[in-house]
Order: C-alpha cells, then sequence, then structure tokens
C-alpha cells in the first residue's frame, strides 16, 4: 500500500498491522515523543466505565488499550482484525478477552455493550461510517462512544509545521525504530487524509449518535469525540 485514501483495501491494512506488531507499542511511544499514555489515559476517563459494564474496544491490537478497564475489574473485549497484534497481546495479557473481528461487521449481538472505544484505529476502517453504524447497532440504549484519532490542529502555522513532521520527519524516524517504515509512510498520508474534527462530529451523528461533542489534545493533533446512544 503506497498511497493512503479514505478507500482501504482490508487485507492490505490487516497485513500492514501484522507486520508491526511486535515493535508496534514501542514505536508509537517514541514516534508520539511519549504523548499516547496521556491520550489513552484521557479516553479512559471519557468512557467511565463502571464494574459491572461491559466495554468493547475496537482496533485494540495488543490491548495496550484494554488494560486499564480490564485493571480496573471492568468487562472489556479487545477485538482487532489484525492476527498478529492479537496474538501478541493474547501471550501479554491471557485474562483479556480478545475477539478477531471486522469493524463493518462485528461479531456481536445488538445491544451489547454498556460502552464502545476505538483508539486511533477508525481512520484505517476501509467504510468508517458503516463502522460508526455497527457501534451503534452492538451498543446498548443509553450506551456511549469514545473515539480517539488523530485530526486537524487548530492553529495555521502550527498546522503547517505538524504536517511537515508527519510526511517526513516520522517515517525517516520509523525507519530506525519500527520492523516496517513503509507502514508508517501509510499512517503518516491517512492522518493526512482524514477530515476535521467537525467533519468526523458530523459522521457520528449522521449515524444516530447524540449529544456529540470533542476536545483538541495536542492544539488538535488528536480529538476524542464522544456521542450515546439514545
Amino acid at each position: 500500500m503506497n498511497r493512503a485514501t479514505l478507500e482501504k483495501r482490508p487485507d492490505e491494512v490487516q497485513s500492514m498491522f501484522d507486520a508491526v506488531a511486535a515493535r508496534y507499542d514501542i514505536t508509537n511511544d517514541i514516534l508520539s515523543m511519549g504523548q499516547t499514555r496521556r491520550w489513552r489515559k484521557i479516553v479512559v476517563d471519557a468512557v467511565d466505565a463502571k464494574r459491572g459494564e461491559r466495554v468493547l474496544d475496537l482496533a485494540a491490537g495488543t490491548g495496550t488499550s484494554s488494560e486499564p478497564y480490564a485493571d480496573a475489574g471492568v468487562s472489556v473485549v479487545a477485538c482487532d482484525f489484525s492476527t498478529g497484534m492479537l496474538e501478541v497481546g493474547k501471550k501479554r495479557r491471557p485474562d483479556i478477552d480478545f475477539v478477531k473481528g471486522d469493524a463493518m461487521n462485528l461479531p456481536f449481538a445488538d445491544n451489547s455493550f454498556d460502552a464502545v472505544t476505538i483508539s486511533f484505529g477508525l481512520r484505517n476502517i476501509q467504510d468508517p461510517r458503516l463502522a460508526l453504524s455497527e457501534m451503534y447497532r452492538v451498543a446498548k440504549p443509553g450506551a456511549r462512544l469514545v473515539i480517539a484519532e488523530f485530526s486537524h490542529p487548530t492553529f495555521s502555522p502550527w498546522r503547517t509545521v505538524y504536517t511537515e513532521y508527519l510526511m517526513r520527519a516520522l517515517p525517516a524516524i520509523a525507519t530506525k525504530v519500527s520492523s516496517n517504515p513503509t507502514a508508517y509512510q501509510y499512517l503518516a498520508e491517512s492522518i493526512r487524509a482524514w477530515p476535521n474534527q467537525d467533519g468526523l462530529a458530523a459522521w457520528l451523528d449522521a449515524v444516530g449518535w447524540r449529544d456529540v461533542q470533542y476536545r483538541n489534545l495536542a492544539g488538535g493533533i488528536v480529538a476524542v469525540h464522544r456521542g450515546f446512544k439514545k
């Protein structure tokens, strides 16, 4: 996969993530300069899961994003379509329920979860709006959806600097630390092709999520959206 558009082939994206699974978490920490851990905590706080609730963590990869829920005694399902990612996660955290699944056709019944969350994975799905509909289907009435995704810096000069980092520095750094540097060229391009904060909020509203709001992090490099199923 050489160029990233919003028309992605699932088999290619899956193979890409299988290839980077072994060093994925370490590489992300380096490329984000340690910010991923802070962003994950903000997502967990927004999900606000309680004991007795069931959380679906989509694009969970190796389960790093699922661990805080499991550690708090919350029932969490870590779902991803990358076999390589799931295998790494199962070895590290055998206590977490890892499920292989396609976000556009989730292997869960209607009204199954009290909360659904996805971090930095929605833009890699071939049809993200269909995935948002599937998340709505499997969520219980009153359930919340929390999405963390790369977005668009709100300050124009900072946006220019950030774009330069994405397209030049990020792939160069990935060459040194990643098992598959080409994958990070795709990731950089996929971030740049993604809609802005209001665009994603409109997608959520269009498929039925209500009271949609978002919070910018790092000047808009990342946005955390939250909505509710009525």
